[in-house]
């Protein structure tokens, strides 16, 4: 009996210490809640922090409706992230930026990007349309009155193997024309060179971009805009099985930027948009930006800013006209796309 009095005794004793230590976890497991509390709060406040944002954008129409939003973030009106812009010369030392990860957004040409989310395995996401249809054909003379006056003649471009050259195939062919043998196409290497085809050749037709049409025209005053390639596209959208509209630019992300901070990237099209919106409505104080920022000069930006198309178009809006628009491009040359044309993913969303 003393020994399984001993025995009760000792089991009661050992039934208390664990009733004991388990209400002493309790303050100790609260304690632990509390502190992943704090943890996801502080967390919480790192985000909402300034973050740095490295932004390239081309010279010329992709730059110029990023002006004010430059502006502002130069003069240090800009305080909920920490944007550093920068400005190409050209789409060759845009690609290696995104690549390398030394740039997290950027404006590059609208086939660009699809190359570029082809060549990383989808590395990119697109957040908007920045630029329409920025091509002209221009002439110094008078005998263009529609595209089928173009029959016969002679077009003095640059872009051949990209989209100035898929754009003018497409308006020639869905207007009745064989680029190959109805219209004579003299590719030149640089813009300038038309320009210089147009002072050298009596009733010179070229393409050009603007704001190279404005630029010609500063130096020439014979030189006439016949067609806009952007309305000349949009009035064959009437009967397209496929509807789409031309795009020149567009503005993407680093995927794992844009999927790591998507509310660095609302910041970001709030201010683009509230910037094309500036650029669009107030022409000449951007005209003085774009001249400061070196882009072209503020004489000629004044005239070429209306023609030149400038938009801020995302969701869906976005993705059913970019997405039309490289289904032109992957017909007249799947290269041009990347080979392929990008899944769903490549349109950002949020």
């Amino acid at each position: 009996m003393k020994k399984t009095g001993a025995l009760l005794l000792a089991l009661s004793l050992m039934v208390s210490a664990f009733v004991g230590c388990a209400s002493g976890q309790a303050e100790p497991q609260g304690q632990t809640e509390t502190a992943a509390q704090t943890a996801q709060e502080t967390q919480s406040e790192t985000a909402g922090e300034p973050m740095d944002v490295n932004v390239v954008a081309m010279k010329g129409p992709t730059a110029m409706g990023m002006v004010q939003f430059m502006d502002e973030a130069d003069k240090g009106n800009v305080t909920t992230n920490n944007y550093n812009f920068s400005i190409a010369a050209s789409a060759d030392e845009v690609t290696p930026m995104i690549a390398q990860g030394t740039a997290d957004i950027a404006a590059v040409p609208a086939n660009l990007a699809s190359v570029l989310y082809n060549n990383t395995d989808g590395g990119v996401r697109v957040l908007a349309i920045n630029t329409l249809g920025v091509l002209y054909i221009v002439e110094t003379g008078d005998g263009i009155q529609s595209v089928a006056d173009l029959e016969g003649k002679t077009i003095y471009a640059s872009g051949k193997g990209s989209t100035p050259e898929y754009a003018l195939n497409y308006v020639l062919k869905q207007n009745g024309l064989d680029p190959s043998s109805d219209v004579t196409i003299e590719w030149m290497s640089e813009q300038t060179e038309c320009v210089a085809a147009l002072a050298n050749s009596e009733d010179a037709i070229a393409m050009l971009p603007q704001p190279f049409v404005t630029t010609a025209q500063s130096k020439n005053s014979d030189i006439r805009v016949a067609l806009d390639l952007t309305e000349e596209w949009d009035a064959l959208q009437e009967n397209a099985q496929t509807p789409s509209t031309l795009c020149t630019g567009v503005v993407v992300a680093r995927t794992e930027f844009a999927e790591e901070h998507p509310e660095v990237i609302r910041d970001f099209l709030d201010k683009y948009e509230a910037s094309v919106a500036y650029v669009n409505e107030n022409v000449d104080a951007a005209a003085a930006l774009v001249g400061q920022y070196d882009i072209v000069t503020e004489e000629v930006a004044k005239t070429a800013l209306p023609e030149c198309h400038i938009v801020c178009i995302t969701g869906d809006e976005m993705k059913e006209k970019l997405s039309g628009y490289l289904s032109v491009l992957a017909e007249e040359n799947a290269q041009s796309v990347g080979g392929t044309l990008p899944a769903d993913d490549f349109y950002y969303s949020e």
